[in-house]
């Protein structure tokens, strides 16, 4: 059985997250690994972790939790359990099956896994105001 490009990514991807929700650092083979699965992805994915680009909001008192990834062009809205992102690259590459992950949702996924991103608390109210500008944010992309 051949496998295919996206879910070899989600594979490599798992298994090398397994071990940074643990460690909180990534290992010099698991450095290699993401360059060599995901080439330019990571290394933009990797920017945005480690320039605190990755948020996480918290609705409350709901507990709604939606995650922001701040690109180069837009803020984009992750939904990580759902495995989605309102960037273009998701719409064409994602969608396509091209690929298994724009690098926001790859960025947000590694940095959920190291504990390396804002949490911001808002009031369920401000939920839809926000949303609505995030939409209109990742139409500029």
């Amino acid at each position: 059985m051949v496998v295919s490009e996206p879910t070899q990514e989600h594979l490599a991807l798992e298994q090398m997250l397994r071990q940074l929700r643990t460690e909180k650092e990534i290992s010099r083979l698991n450095w290699q690994r993401l360059r060599r699965v995901f080439a330019g992805r990571f290394t933009r994915a990797w920017r945005l972790v480690t320039e605190n680009r990755v948020k996480k909001y918290v609705f409350r008192p709901s507990g709604r939790e939606l995650w922001i990834a701040v690109g180069n062009n837009a803020e984009y809205m992750i939904y990580p359990h759902a495995g989605y992102c309102s960037c273009s690259d998701f719409y064409f590459r994602v969608l396509d099956q091209e690929v298994a992950l724009c690098y926001h949702l790859l960025a947000q996924k590694l940095a959920e896994a190291m504990s390396h991103y804002d949490t911001i608390n808002e009031d369920d109210e401000a939920y839809k105001d926000l949303t609505d500008i995030w939409k209109r944010y990742s139409v500029i992309d």
